[in-house]
């Protein structure tokens, strides 16, 4: 075993050069580790997957059952700032030091198992929240559900926000091929709630091969809004008069009410009261998720990855007030839809500039300027080298009734706030 000395930078290099791929899905290898370790946890489990929304999603279970008084565990991923924003409890990050410890335990137990990053970081989570004997976990699958690193421990209940088109490399090129592997974090009698108002006839053929007990929105639970609150209904009643929860953007309702019904589901195990659910929507925090900063002028910041999230970024700009322009920072991954996710997002933008960003998976700035330019005929598109000098660029040629939305990649989001410290205040680091 490596010598305790080693810090969490130190350990984070190492297990990123563990395996030799990024990605590599299956769950042999991690599911041997488990079991040496051994890890088994005696707390109920709640598994979040789906293309996006998960961790909102993810948010706000969290903050219910904290504000009901329970101690909880988060796992997400990725981070933007800090490897200890994937590992929560009771809403703060785990330590250095308790992180260190878990990967040493891990490390122990793998001998010549090559894991990845993910998993690898899964397993110390889950030893770090058997550790401290929280009262439940909740869980965010990496990618897919079926093969992925979360899907090797047994869920309470499992939850897909929905299923769109990404990482067609590893989970299919249409939404059936992706459906059947969201649905593999699904149970045999087990609840499954999924908040896809158009699922995937392969979703719902595996809940019912398999026996899980599916949940779907629109048909078993939904929800009506009015302009100043919105009223949750199910098979067995209704609660009215809810308040919109902190999280902003067109799909948060739809998060929120799966989000519900998970918690319906597990009211037997862990009672919620109406209070702890008011509170749990008020409360819950994402950072960067379409989060809108005070700054002036205004800035935006949105993971938005994907054509799908692209398209509920776009809705949700249009909702914002004002009549000035818009103006994009943003930076992409080479394996995204690059075309469409400019085209969606084209109508309701009016300066571009574009990021090259530090990772070799980026796709690079003279590339993605010539989607843009096959989108819009706009005459304001500048390539930058970094985020940083596209942010500082848009930020100096904004007026203050101006907006700047930073998007298209976590990593694009990481770079705007490593270089401001205004930004990093705003958002909470």
């Amino acid at each position: 075993m490596l010598a305790t000395t080693r810090s969490l930078s130190d350990w984070l290099d190492r297990i990123e050069r563990l395996h030799p791929t990024e990605i590599e899905l299956g769950l042999e290898r991690v599911a041997a580790v488990r079991d040496r370790l051994p890890i088994d946890p005696a707390f109920p489990l709640i598994v979040v997957g789906g293309t996006n929304g998960k961790g909102s999603t993810c948010a706000m279970l969290d903050a219910i059952y904290r504000s009901a008084g329970y101690n909880t565990a988060l796992y997400t991923s990725p981070h933007l700032l800090a490897y200890n924003e994937r590992v929560r409890i009771n809403g703060r990050m785990v330590e250095d030091a308790e992180l260190i410890t878990a990967f040493e335990r891990v490390e122990a137990a793998r001998g010549d198992v090559a894991l990845t990053y993910f998993e690898f970081g899964t397993l110390a989570a889950q030893s770090v929240f058997c550790d401290r004997g929280v009262d439940l976990a909740i869980l965010e699958v990496g990618m897919g559900g079926r093969l992925d690193a979360v899907n090797i421990f047994e869920p309470a209940c499992s939850l897909v926000v929905n299923v769109g088109i990404d990482h067609v490399d590893y989970l299919g090129n249409d939404r059936e091929a992706i459906g059947f592997e969201k649905a593999g974090i699904f149970r045999s009698g087990r609840p499954a709630v999924c908040a896809d108002d158009d699922p995937p006839a392969s979703l719902i053929s595996h809940a019912s091969e398999i026996g899980a007990d599916l949940y779907l929105i629109g048909r078993d639970f939904g929800y009506t809004r009015t302009d100043t609150a919105w009223k949750f209904w199910n098979c067995v009643g209704k609660k009215a008069g809810l308040p919109f929860p902190a999280l902003r953007g067109e799909r948060q309702l739809d998060n929120a009410a799966a989000a519900l019904e998970c918690v319906r589901m597990m009211q037997q195990a862990l009672p919620v009261d109406m209070g702890a659910l008011r509170n749990g929507l008020l409360d819950a925090r994402a950072a960067a998720r379409f989060q809108v900063l005070p700054t002036k002028p205004l800035t935006v910041l949105d993971v938005a990855h994907n054509a799908a999230a692209a398209d509920s970024l776009s809705a949700n700009l249009r909702q914002l007030p004002g009549s000035g322009r818009t103006l994009a920072v943003f930076g992409v991954l080479q394996d995204k839809e690059i075309d469409q996710i400019v085209s969606l997002l084209a109508p309701q933008i009016d300066g571009w500039y574009v990021c090259e960003l530090p990772v070799s998976r980026a796709a690079p700035a003279e590339q993605v300027k010539r989607a843009v330019l096959r989108a819009t005929d706009h005459e304001l598109v500048a390539v930058f080298g970094d985020v940083a000098s596209g942010l500082a660029a848009a930020q100096e040629a904004a007026r203050e009734d101006d907006k700047i939305v930073v998007f298209g990649s976590f990593y694009t989001v990481s770079e705007a706030l490593k270089s401001s410290e205004a930004l990093r205040t705003l958002v909470g680091f």
